[in-house]
């Protein structure tokens, strides 16, 4: 495997934060709890007037690859809590790993969209179930990387609109997704930074938030992306390691970034699988079947807190969130 960015920390109960600062800081009107959200005075901007003196941020949650049921399991017990705790106005999740381990089908992209998920993101298991056709031909909410050949089916990005009923933001929000993959010691598709600008210079035509997962091996190209797009997007979370990183942060135009945001399943596993079969495999070099483990399932992905007038971000949270059975 490549190398990642970031290092493994140890994650204290529920959900882990991390501040991270700009370099101005701001006081938040008093009236409003932060946990040390930080903002800076040059991204903050009341122009959406939901009332005078007080802007209200979106708040996204993006959840990092669900694996099979044990995953599916967690979404379901999760995301309603977390959309109470947070807030949030939006949730995407990826979602290429949910049926069985490998690929997705119309029924559990439908078992993940009730669950409370606006949108699902895939990868390099997108084809893994033939089933992914009917989602691909009908279902607007479901994205494959964008940078697969122009008769590809499907669509690799969206705008879609803020609908959740917890959110506290009340007037029209737009929130644009982008959905790529790598090319380093990947599968060899288009070119996702050429492609890449091309689809964020269309999606800011009609919002300024827009949300990229980037589904990339080497943590060199993670970056280089997030970095040539800096100021451009809200954020790039990175996806398909499965290993949750501590790098997250802030660049300086105002782009949120982590380079992956880890997996929603089974963590008493190798990355989700069966722990015996895989030592096997590197042992003998022989075929195994890779069961989806069952135990220890936690809730990986990131929280983006987004200034609405400019589509900077203002903070980014990751969160691993044990689910109690």
């Amino acid at each position: 495997m490549a190398l990642r960015g970031g290092s493994r920390t140890g994650n204290s109960p529920g959900v882990n934060f991390l501040l991270i600062q700009q370099q101005e800081r701001r006081k938040r009107p008093p009236d409003i709890k932060t946990e040390s959200w930080v903002s800076a005075p040059s991204v903050f901007s009341c122009s959406n007037n939901l009332r005078p003196g007080y802007c209200k941020p979106v708040k996204l949650l993006f959840i990092g690859d669900i694996v099979g049921q044990p995953g599916r399991r967690a979404v379901k017990e999760l995301v309603p809590k977390l959309r109470e705790r947070h807030a949030l106005d939006f949730v995407i999740a990826n979602g290429e790993n949910s049926a069985g381990g490998s690929g997705i089908t119309p029924k559990i992209a439908e078992e993940i969209f009730s669950a409370g998920v606006d949108v699902i993101t895939t990868g390099d298991h997108l084809w893994d179930q033939k089933e992914v056709m009917e989602l691909l031909e009908k279902e607007k909410r479901f994205l494959r990387p964008l940078n697969y050949p122009a008769a590809t089916p499907g669509q690799g990005a969206g705008v879609f609109e803020v609908h959740s009923p917890q959110s506290t933001v009340h007037s029209r929000i737009l929130v644009g997704v982008l959905n790529l993959q790598g090319r380093t010691f990947m599968p060899a598709l288009e070119n996702p930074f050429s492609m890449g600008m091309e689809a964020v210079k269309k999606l800011r035509e009609q919002t300024k938030i827009i949300f990229v997962d980037f589904h990339a091996e080497a943590t060199s190209e993670k970056i280089a992306f997030a970095r040539m797009l800096d100021g451009q997007v809200s954020a790039v979370v990175g996806t398909h390691t499965h290993v949750q990183t501590a790098d997250e942060q802030i660049f300086h135009g105002g782009t949120a970034y982590l380079t992956d945001a880890g997996f929603t399943g089974p963590h008493e596993s190798v990355l989700g699988r069966e722990i015996a079969p895989v030592i096997q495999r590197f042992l003998t070099g022989m075929p195994q079947r890779f069961e989806v483990a069952k135990e220890r399932v936690i809730l990986h992905g990131a929280v983006v807190e987004i200034d609405v007038a400019s589509g900077r971000a203002l903070g980014i949270q990751r969160i691993s969130e044990n689910l109690v059975t």
